[in-house]
This record gives structure tokens, C-alpha cells and sequence, in this order.
């Protein structure tokens, strides 16, 4: 009954804009195909095989792409519905090895923006995951609404009727409604259809963020305790100099003055770098109220303590006028494979995490000399270098872990290196040490795909973010995870500790930041006024603020003591995938599809807070300190290192 209303539709909707000729044609077929069931003795459609959808296909997609400029933007629009829709097709009628290999044929074009769509769909090995599948289930369930106009409306009927383009024109009856307008094409930046906070519960928002947020640093933190034994080494360390410098007078006053000026310039350098440190964390630190973990933090070892008192020695002071050097990891030959990357916290190692269900990591000490990268060169102001880290089967330069049985979307390495963690399609996480190179343990939890996971600031500890709305909090030594934090309304993306262990923020489908209590388990903040997906975020090192990316390319500040939003960063154009504070927290790094690193001044965001609790606005925009473009490559990841050096990776695309 529903084929003959669709057929009906379908001639109505050709009798009234005209096309005769295309109507006389489904006429004819249908005639032929009644026939020749009635001559078998039974009722039978015009076959759909696997070969006509992925013809169809991909003469359609030609035909867009060199479409006429003025109308190409819109005739495109219609391409990833179909395109989505034939494969789940595909699978429904049991063509699997033909799907997969319409989905693998195709999917470039359409992951830069619907990245995250086409992994969840990626999942989808029978037909019964249609059902099973929420965003699958939707999809099939309900008709995309695309804005053409007139004319390219018209355009497209004619070409389906010139090639008679049945399977593509079944499709598109079937899961596309046009809403046609008179006049030029639509803009391409099209916002009318944003949707809001499902069920509109603003006003429960206003209520969960009216809770207390204890939202300062560490009482006795690691890097306040190193600051102090440094300080109080420098001081014995002058009055050992005070001595010699006595001795030294008695032998040769001329050579004391030398002696005593050089070992005056050194201390003094030593003073610079890490006094300001010590002096700018005390000057934030004192605006917030102490508080005291209630994780259980792990003990530190002893090398590492010495390992970080020495890139606080070393660390470099960021501010407008001191960028930091970049230092960017291009992985090659992918092939469109790789899902995600993470960089170790010194930037020794690199892992890359791809659909083949492998995780690789490669040790930077063994790799060759970086190659640089010609087109940065040209249009940045300080240095900076591009390794490319090759991807070859036959020339092996990197660790191969398995153990996975699904695409891995997400990596994180512990603090000191020593673990990594990986999440997949096929519902669990994994530990692996890198210095057995074996896994050590799977924990299983989720009943989904598992989207991103990120060890805690002290290791031991870390969560998990899933296409089951909910986020998981787990430790090392457990396979059970020890909280479980469900209240959004869609997959929950992506996931960040608080700098002082209390707190984890989560960004969602739904298009809102919670900000989630370890202790208790509840959500303490609901950040509203992201209009796509949040796909990535990142803590201040001070623990008052908290940026975040969506899929459209916006960036928002948000002040977690008021749940408000301090200033939106707009300016990239695609989805920000990887945000990171610098270690003092005056600079933002963002990292997007769009193929570009781009570097924010952060300093003003205490101002505009404050006047947003005077005057009631946002204050003045933070602003854009810097765009470095890379080398057709979207960014995956950025990390800051203690020194703050900044570290990015991303895999060499055709498509930047």
C-alpha cells in the first residue's frame, strides 16, 4: 500500500511540474514490470540491486560537481541524504560487502562535515543495527528537509529524467522533501534551522547552575610543591655563592667580580623563567577558594617529580607578543584511515588510532630529521617545523597494537607516558603500556560505540564518553567503571578533566556542556549556546574557565563559577576538533577541519567576566592572535607541553 501512495505521489508530482515525457517512461516501466510478474504468477518491483544504487550514485555526484557555480552549493546539499540513505538501503536488503564498499567508495566527500555521523554509521554490519541504532533509526524514519530554489530544483528533475535515474529518484521521493523558494539560491550558511536545547529546559539549567562550584586548584598541587623546592634550592644555592664569592675575593678581586657577575647572570635567567611562573600562578590562585581532591590522587615518582621541577626551569613565558613554537606531526599515506590521534605530554610519542581497529604509536627519538614544511614557512613569523610520519606497511616504523575489533575513535597517554588508553566502535577501552608494548587490560561497560576517553591530570584515573548518552568515570586497578554520569539527551562526544580532579565537563550531540561532580556523580552546570555539536574542550590551567568547539567552527569561553559565556571566538569555518590552554593559561590553541592552527588571546577573559556580572554583557571579544595554516592537513590534536612548547598532529588530506 505504501509503494502504490509513493507511485501516485511521484506521477502527481510530475504531471504538475510538467515533465510528461519522464512520466511516460515510469508508465512504460511499471507496465513491463506488472507484466512480467503477472506472467511468473506473482507481484514483483523493478529490480534495485547493489550495481544501480552505486551507478546512480555516482553519476548523480558527477553531475553535481559540475553544476554551475551559482547553483552548485544547493544541487550538493543533496548528496550526503542520498548518499547515506543508498547504503542503508544497501544493508537492509542484505548487500553487505556492497555496502561497505559504497560506503568506503564515497565517504570522503562528505567527512568533513558529517565526520561523526558517518563513523557512528560505520558500525552498522547488519541489518538488524538498523534497527538498533538510534541515529539509523531516525534517518530512515523521517524525510531531510533541503532548501532549493526554483531553478535548481528544476535542474534536478531534468537530470533524473534525462538519465532516468530510477533507484536515485526512488531515494529521493523516499527520504528528501524539497522546500522549493522563487527567486536566487538560498545562502549557503543557512541558519534558520537551529535547533535548540531539546525541550527547551532552560529553565532547569538556570536552576542546576545556581549550584556551588569549587572550581579552584589543588591545595599543595605538584607544580606549586616543585615551585617551592626550586625556589628554596636557588636560595641555598645563593648563599653558597656568597660564601665563594668570599673566597674568591681573598685570591683575586678582579677574577671575583668575574666569577660573581657570570654566576649573577645565570641565576637571574633562572629566576626569570621560573619566578613569573611561581608569581602569575599565586596571583590566580589566590582569587579562588583551595580545595581538596576527593579522588584519591597516586603518588608521583620521584624521576618524574625531577622531570617536571626541570621543564618548570625551562618553561617558556607566553603571552600576545611571545607565541609559542609549533611542532607538527603530518601523518601520510592513511589513506583516510586514521580516526584519531594523541600526543604524549613531552611529545616523544604519537598515536594514531584507525578504522582497520590498530593503534600505532611512533617514538619521535627514532624517526629521521623533521621535514619542514614549505607553505608554513612561508606565511608564519617563528619557528616551527612539520614531521611527517609515514604509514607504509613495508617500512615499519612504529609500534603495532591490536587488540581491538572495531574502528578506535579515540587515544589518551597517562602523564608520565608509561599507558595509553584507546576507545572503539566495538563498546570497550583498552589499556596498553608502552613500555611492554602489550595490552594490559579491557574494560567494558558501554553498550556503544565509546567516542573519546582521557586519562585525569595525575593519571590512575580517566572517563570515557559515549554513543550511550553517558559519560564513565574508571580507574586503572578496576573493570568496573566507578561512576556513571547519564543526563544528556544525545551521544556524549567528548570529555575533559578539571584541573583539580573534582570535576568533568562532557560535550554532547544535544548542542550543550555539562559540568559533572566526581564525588556525587550530578551535574553542577549546564552550558547553553552551542548551535551544532561539541566536539572538543578544554580546561583553563587556573580552573575558572573552559572553552569549547562544535561542528560549525564556533569556539565559546565560558566562566564556570556562573555558567555563563564570556566571549564566542569565531573564526574558523569548519569543525574544531582540538582545543588547549597554554600552561599559564593567557593563550588558546584551536585546531579544526578547516587545516588550520589558530592561536587566541585569552588574557581578557577575566575582564569580560567581571563585566558580565556588573553590566550584565559579555564584554569585549577575545581576540585572534594568529592563523597558521597547515599543509592540506586537518588538525586532529594539540597539546601544550610543560614548557609550552605546542605540539599538533593531523592526517594529509586532499580535500583541504
Amino acid at each position: 500500500m505504501e509503494d502504490e501512495e509513493i507511485e501516485k505521489t511521484v506521477f502527481a508530482y510530475l504531471k504538475k511540474k510538467g515533465f510528461w515525457q519522464t512520466e511516460r517512461t515510469l508508465q512504460n516501466e511499471q507496465s513491463r514490470a506488472s507484466s512480467a510478474s503477472q506472467s511468473e504468477g506473482g507481484i514483483s518491483r523493478p529490480e534495485k540491486g547493489p550495481q544501480q544504487h552505486h551507478d546512480g550514485y555516482s553519476k548523480l555526484r558527477s553531475w553535481a560537481y559540475g553544476s554551475l557555480d551559482l547553483y552548485k552549493h544547493e544541487l550538493l546539499r543533496v548528496l550526503y541524504p542520498v548518499f547515506i540513505h543508498c547504503f542503508m538501503d544497501l544493508v537492509a536488503e542484505g548487500y553487505m560487502q556492497e555496502a561497505r564498499t559504497f560506503f568506503q567508495t564515497f565517504r570522503e566527500d562528505h567527512e568533513m562535515l558529517h565526520l561523526r555521523d558517518l563513523q557512528k554509521l560505520e558500525g552498522i554490519l547488519c541489518p538488524s543495527h538498523l534497527e538498533e541504532m538510534e541515529l539509523a533509526r531516525s534517518l530512515r524514519q523521517s524525510k531531510v528537509v533541503i532548501k532549493l530554489c526554483e531553478y535548481s530544483c528544476n535542474l534536478l528533475l531534468q537530470y533524473l529524467q534525462k538519465t532516468q535515474s530510477f533507484s536515485m529518484l526512488g531515494v529521493i521521493n523516499e527520504h528528501i522533501n524539497f522546500e522549493v523558494s522563487s527567486g536566487q539560491p538560498v545562502s549557503i550558511s543557512d541558519d534558520s534551522d537551529v535547533v535548540a536545547l531539546v525541550g527547551n529546559n532552560q529553565d532547569m539549567a538556570k536552576q542546576i547552575n545556581q549550584k556551588e562550584v569549587r572550581w579552584g586548584l589543588l591545595e599543595d598541587s605538584i607544580e606549586e610543591r616543585l615551585e617551592k623546592t626550586l625556589s628554596d634550592s636557588e636560595k641555598v644555592e645563593g648563599e653558597n655563592k656568597e660564601i665563594d664569592l668570599d673566597d674568591i675575593k681573598k685570591r683575586s678581586a678582579d677574577g671575583g667580580r668575574q666569577g660573581s657577575s657570570s654566576k649573577k647572570l645565570k641565576k637571574d635567567k633562572v629566576v626569570g623563567t621560573v619566578g613569573k611562573c611561581a608569581r602569575s600562578e599565586t596571583s590566580i590562585i589566590s582569587l579562588a577558594p583551595r580545595v581538596k581532591a576527593e579522588l584519591a590522587l597516586p603518588t608521583m615518582p620521584t624521576e618524574v617529580e625531577q622531570s617536571i621541577l626541570e621543564d618548570l626551569r625551562n618553561r617558556v613565558q607566553l603571552s600576545s607578543l611571545a607565541l609559542p613554537s609549533v611542532s607538527f606531526y603530518t601523518f601520510i599515506n592513511t589513506h583516510n584511515g586514521l580516526n584519531c590521534a594523541s600526543i604524549s605530554h613531552d611529545g616523544s610519542l604519537v598515536a594514531g588510532g584507525f578504522s582497520d581497529s590498530s593503534l600505532k604509536i611512533w617514538n619521535m627519538s627514532k624517526l629521521g630529521q623533521p621535514a619542514k614544511a614549505g607553505s608554513m614557512q612561508g606565511e608564519n613569523e617563528y619557528p616551527h617545523n612539520e614531521t611527517f610520519i609515514g604509514h607504509d606497511e613495508g617500512k615499519r616504523s612504529y609500534t603495532l597494537f591490536q587488540g581491538h575489533s572495531g574502528p578506535v575513535y579515540s587515544s589518551s597517554f597517562s602523564p608520565t607516558g608509561d599507558f595509553l588508553l584507546s576507545s572503539s566502535s566495538d563498546s570497550t577501552i583498552r589499556l596498553w603500556s608502552t613500555k611492554l608494548n602489550s595490552n594490559l587490560v579491557c574494560y567494558k561497560g558501554h553498550n556503544y560505540p565509546v567516542w573519546d576517553v582521557q586519562f585525569g591530570p595525575f593519571g590512575h584515573y580517566f572517563v570515557s564518553a559515549s554513543h550511550d548518552r553517558t559519560a564513565r568515570i574508571w580507574s586503572m586497578d578496576r573493570i568496573q567503571p566507578l561512576r556513571i554520569m547519564a543526563g544528556h539527551l544525545s551521544d556524549v562526544d567528548c570529555v575533559q578533566w578539571h584541573a583539580n580532579c573534582n570535576y568533568i565537563a562532557t560535550g554532547s550531540s544535544d548542542k550543550t556542556v555539562r559540568l559533572w561532580d566526581v564525588q556525587s556523580g550530578e551535574s553542577v552546570r549546564i552550558f547553553i549556546g552551542h548551535r551544532s555539536m561539541v566536539m572538543s574542550l578544554a580546561m583553563s590551567p587556573d580552573g575558572r574557565y573552559m572553552a569549547s568547539g562544535d561542528e560549525d567552527g564556533m569556539i565559546m569561553m565560558w566562566d564556570l563559577s556562573t555558567g555563563r559565556c564570556v566571549s564566542p571566538l569565531i573564526g574558523h569555518n569548519s569543525c574544531v576538533w582540538t582545543l588547549a590552554f597554554s600552561c599559564e593559561g593567557t593563550l588558546l590553541a584551536s585546531g579544526s577541519a578547516d587545516c588550520t592552527v589558530k592561536l587566541w588571546d585569552v588574557t581578557s577573559s577575566n575582564k569580560a567576566s567581571k563585566m558580565d556580572e556588573n553590566k550584565g554583557s559579555s564584554g569585549s571579544k577575545l581576540r585572534l592572535l594568529k592563523a597558521l595554516p597547515t599543509k592540506s592537513t586537518p588538525v586532529y590534536t594539540l597539546r601544550f607541553s610543560r614548557r609550552n612548547l605546542l605540539f599538533a598532529a593531523g592526517a594529509l588530506s586532499k580535500s583541504c
